[in-house]
This record gives C-alpha cells, sequence and structure tokens, in this order.
C-alpha cells in the first residue's frame, strides 16, 4: 500500500455539444462535464498537472483496486459526466464489448452506462428502448426509413430516477434534464436518427453501425426515487463493469472502506461535505468529485449540513 495516497481532484473537461444549456457553467454553453477520465489532469496535490491515466499506470492497484485491474488492466475503467439537456440528445446507441472489437478494432471497448436525474422539468423525458415484440429485421427497417421514433418508449422522469442502459439500447435524454452519467472508459456512440439536424460539425448519422450494434430487446426499467434517511446508503443501479450507490445524509457520517477492490468515485450533488482519513481531509461542495484510492481503504464522509453524493466503484 501506498501510505501517502490521498483522494485526486481532478479538473474537469467540458463539451459545448448543440443540445447543452448553461446550468453546469452559468453563462457558457456546456452540454456535458466530464468529471471523471483517463485524459483529465488531477488538479494539486503531488500529481497536480499529470493525466489520470498516468497516474493509473504509476499505481496500479494502489489507485485502481484488484477488481478494475482485473477488468481493464492499468486503464482507469469508467468515465463519469454531468450533462445538461436543453434539447433532445441524439436518439443513439452504443456497441458491448465484442462489437467495438468487431466494429473499431483492437483497444476499444463497449458502452454500458447509467443515469441518475439530479433535476427534471415539469413533462421531462426521455426515450429507453424499443416497444415490446420488436424484432431486428423491424428495427432495421424502422432505422433505414426514419421511422424509428414510432418504435421507441417514453419514459417520463423526474429528480432522483435512475436508469441503467445495457450495450445495445437504443436510447435518448430529453429537454430540461440535469444528469450524472458513468460508463464504460468507452466513448464510441452510434447515432441514429439527430432530429432532423445539419449532418455537419462531427454529427453524422451512423446507421449501418448502428443496426450492428442495436439490440431490439433491451429495454430500460427506472429505478424511482425514493426519500432516505439521515445516513441511509442506497444501492440505485449496479452490473459487471461498475455499482452506482446514493448516500444521504444531514447530520451522521459514513464510514466507508474500499477494501482494496476498487476506488471510489464521490460526487457531491447536493450540499457539502468533508472526506477524512488517517492524516488528510477533503472538502468537497456541489458538482465537485474525488477519487479516492483504493489502497486508501477506510476513510469517512461527513456531511456539512444536508448532503446528497453519488458513490461509484467497480
Amino acid at each position: 500500500m501506498s501510505e501517502s495516497l490521498t483522494p485526486l481532484l481532478l479538473s474537469p473537461q467540458y463539451r459545448p455539444y448543440v443540445w447543452g444549456g448553461q446550468r453546469l457553467r452559468p453563462g457558457q454553453l456546456t452540454a456535458e462535464a466530464w468529471m471523471v477520465h483517463e485524459s483529465n489532469l488531477i488538479a494539486g496535490g503531488p500529481f497536480a498537472g499529470r493525466s489520470l491515466s498516468e497516474v493509473a499506470a504509476q499505481l496500479g492497484t494502489d489507485l485502481l483496486g484488484r477488481k478494475a485491474v482485473a477488468r481493464t488492466g492499468l486503464r482507469f475503467p469508467l468515465l463519469i459526466k454531468l450533462l445538461d439537456c436543453a434539447a433532445w440528445l441524439s436518439l443513439q446507441v452504443h456497441p458491448d464489448n465484442q462489437r467495438a472489437l468487431l466494429l473499431e478494432g483492437p483497444g476499444n471497448f463497449g458502452k454500458t452506462e447509467a443515469w441518475h436525474i439530479l433535476d427534471a422539468a415539469p413533462g421531462a423525458e426521455l426515450l429507453g428502448g424499443l416497444h415490446p415484440g420488436a424484432d431486428a429485421a423491424g428495427l432495421e427497417a424502422a432505422i433505414r426509413s426514419g421511422a424509428l421514433l414510432e418504435k421507441m418508449q417514453r419514459l417520463p422522469v423526474q429528480a432522483g430516477d435512475s436508469l441503467l442502459i445495457p450495450a445495445g439500447m437504443i436510447h435518448a435524454l430529453g429537454p430540461g434534464l440535469l444528469v450524472y452519467e458513468v460508463q464504460q472508459v468507452s466513448d464510441i456512440t452510434y447515432r441514429v436518427f439527430d432530429w432532423n439536424r445539419p449532418a455537419s460539425d462531427g454529427r453524422a448519422l451512423h446507421i449501418e453501425k448502428s443496426i450492428a450494434a442495436a439490440d431490439p430487446a433491451a429495454v430500460g426499467a427506472l429505478v424511482p426515487r425514493r426519500d432516505l434517511a439521515d445516513g441511509e446508503r442506497r444501492q440505485l443501479v449496479t452490473c459487471e463493469f461498475f455499482t452506482l450507490d446514493l448516500l444521504s445524509a444531514s447530520g451522521l457520517t459514513f464510514n466507508l472502506d474500499t477494501f482494496d477492490e476498487s476506488f471510489h468515485a464521490l460526487t457531491i450533488f447536493e450540499g457539502q461535505a468533508v472526506l477524512e482519513g488517517d492524516n488528510w481531509q477533503q472538502p468537497l461542495s456541489r458538482f465537485e468529485t474525488a477519487l479516492v484510492p483504493a489502497a486508501c481503504r477506510t476513510y469517512r464522509l461527513r456531511p456539512v449540513g444536508a448532503m446528497k453524493t453519488l458513490l461509484t466503484r467497480v
């Protein structure tokens, strides 16, 4: 174990896509904030200015944990984003690991992801999978003819809802949503339909790859919000690639442990908190993310007033 390891703070990367709003950076169009990604730079401490991928390669299991290294080696395995959706995102699909290798070549991973709705305007909705009974031939015909919207499930959502999006599931986020997204490290996206926006500026459709990657049976089942007691931890979604938990507290402190299995990525989305370990403290404010190395083992998450935090691990 590296005795000197403490949580890493990363500098976010921002993406000004056409569907974005201004809630993540008031006054500036921002669709996505990449909070944790292998290309992010460390914001301070002994690794300041270095990329997360460099630090992961140097520290190995001390940072990543046994489970992460077993799955993706020394490559950081996840991408965590915040998304501000002022307009519809493209109707899109992501390949699984096998199809990513086939369609994109060696070194590429698939993309299973999950959403947690942080805020939702009245009437907000998303598209999550096809209506029951869809088959591959009907799906291909709908994609080629531009009739796919008629086959999609529309899911009304509110703040606190969560959804697992397996690779192969066609999906789209609607306007009025502020979303936390965790996914495999891949950012492979195949656009099936883009609401008739111009197919320029990097927004081309990927019809053939979408047909190859899409699974007509893949559908989404919302995990509805539930009020949590002070100091309660709730598992929202889990899959073979990651687990996402919600932690809520107003006075009680969480005692947490990585068990050397995986890093913990903690994002505060309501209130403030302080991370505490042996001989270290790290305050966190709204939308700030800390990466706790697996070798840190036991640590505490202490709320400063009412707080809600998302914790992602492999």
